[in-house]
């Protein structure tokens, strides 16, 4: 009676247990002055316990998220011929930063309903973070600011751009902008069949600021009474300088 009872049991599991193996190339970002950017490359491997399932297609998704900041998205509209703010809603939570990739689109990588569970694309993970229900139109201010750090490099959309060898071996490369927030960047990978997630990993990257760039954040953040007064005399010395000097071209 046992036997037959683990004989089910290992009927009702899944045929070919799948799992994800990566890395990455740093999980350290140092921001200095001549900081211009970095390039991540993520990659990995499939384990297998059993030969590779033919169907449903398989699929990778790697994501990259920034630390959370709040966020106040507003849309301006002409009133008596001027251009003012009329509504908006407060993002409580937005990543300063992410990054989706994945092999194919993800339409065709993950279903909504395990995109709802997850939270991988940018527009649900921006509804998972929470936005306030201040404007009754609040799913277009969540499109516009999208849009908007789109635009800035800030998030990003790379479908197509993993790489997938003999459906075991894949890589992606993420560009990271020069416009960085320091913290912990969470990495996440999938691996979905048919859009369900069968297996994920996750690792951290840490963005740091070093050098002068260091000192100027901790002065800003540690002493902001020194660093105003600091500030204001580099400025009062530099036009001191600025007016000594046109008063010698200039005499």
């Amino acid at each position: 009676m046992i036997r037959a009872l683990l004989l089910l049991l290992a009927l009702a599991l899944p045929a070919a247990a799948e799992e994800v193996v990566a890395d990455l190339s740093q999980d350290r970002v140092s921001i200095s002055t001549s900081f211009d950017g970095s390039e991540i490359l993520v990659f990995g491997a499939i384990k297998r316990q059993a030969p590779i399932p033919l169907q449903p297609p398989l699929a990778v998704i790697v994501t990259i998220e920034g630390p959370d900041e709040p966020v106040v998205v507003r849309r301006k509209d002409r009133v008596a011929g001027i251009w003012v703010n009329v509504e908006g809603i407060e993002v409580e939570r937005a990543p300063a930063f992410y990054a989706v990739a994945s092999t194919r689109p993800l339409s065709e990588a993950l279903s909504e309903t395990e995109d709802l569970r997850w939270s991988i694309s940018t527009r649900q993970k921006l509804r998972a973070v929470g936005a306030a229900s201040e404007a009754a139109n609040a799913p277009a201010f969540l499109d516009a600011l999208i849009r908007v750090r789109q635009a800035e490099g800030i998030y990003a959309r790379a479908e197509g751009t993993v790489q997938l060898r003999d459906d075991t071996l894949f890589s992606t490369k993420i560009a990271l902008p020069s416009a960085l927030t320091e913290g912990n960047y969470e990495t996440r990978i999938f691996l979905t069949r048919g859009g369900e997630v069968i297996d994920s990993y996750a690792t951290s990257i840490y963005v740091s600021k070093v050098g002068l760039e260091r000192f100027i954040y901790t002065l800003a953040h540690d002493q902001a009474l020194i660093y105003g007064v600091l500030s204001l005399f580099i400025a009062i010395v530099a036009g001191w300088l600025a007016s000594a000097f046109f008063r010698y071209l200039l005499p």
